[in-house]
């Protein structure tokens, strides 16, 4: 049996699991790793650059290393960890003011044209999917985790942004940036809880105009969304 720890928002452990994410010996070993280590480089705890050492990851979570290289060879193909032969893994670097300039670049001359063009072929299917996707619902039901809330919306907000690709029909575009790794990308530049909030609200505004199958006014909303993000993110730069 593996030991029972429970990591706490700053990385300790909390012996009482009151709002915290444990890990135990779940169904699927490798995905409550892979899900733990995501929360720490998402949090900042692995901070970008970073080496990982999978000895050490081992005993702070108490699990063989089988389960960390598989969840560290999940985060590589997402572009959140790079692996270097002889040397081992280490979290991914942080974007580059230039990088971080061409990606909301990309994101505006595509995302909102690709939005307005995915209310016309709206279904209730799709709606309802987007709807979950926005994560409007957990705001009104916070985790006493905040890393782990973090993280998990990092994650939302890539679906939901997915879904909305997915919705205009362009594979090309939807390829193109999901290979791009944007969203994961953007949320490691600040951990901060505006991050959520703001863009909660902003997905609210854009499921509000597709609720009302107005394009113009859903490609409106996700612009202002692009924007926003942007200027919630320049600072790190400064």
């Amino acid at each position: 049996m593996m030991a029972r720890q429970v990591l706490t928002a700053d990385g300790g452990a909390d012996r009482d699991g009151i709002g915290s994410t444990a890990i135990q010996r779940p169904i699927s070993l490798a995905n409550e790793v892979y899900e733990t280590i995501f929360s720490q480089l998402m949090a900042l705890k692995i901070t970008p650059g970073a080496r990982i050492t999978v000895d050490n990851l081992a005993r702070e979570l108490g699990v063989s290393q089988t389960p960390i290289r598989e969840a560290l060879g999940r985060l590589e193909g997402e572009g959140l960890v790079h692996k270097t032969h002889l040397i081992g893994f280490s979290a991914a670097p942080q974007i580059s003011a230039r990088q971080f300039g061409e990606l909301y670049e990309l994101r505006l001359l595509v995302e909102p044209h690709a939005t307005g063009r995915g209310v016309a072929k709206l279904t209730d299917d799709m709606l309802a999917a987007l709807t979950e996707a926005a994560g409007v619902m957990a705001r009104r039901a916070k985790s006493g985790d905040e890393r782990a809330r973090y993280s998990q919306f990092a994650r939302q907000d890539a679906v939901f942004h997915d879904l909305i690709l997915q919705s205009a029909g362009n594979e090309l575009i939807r390829e193109t940036l999901a290979h791009q790794h944007i969203h994961f990308h953007i949320f490691r530049l600040m951990f901060h809880s505006r991050v959520t909030e703001e863009a909660l609200a902003e997905h609210e505004a854009i499921i509000a105009a597709f609720e009302a199958r107005d394009a113009h006014e859903a490609e409106a909303a996700m612009r202002t969304h692009i924007e926003r993000s942007r200027d919630r993110l320049l600072p790190v730069f400064e």
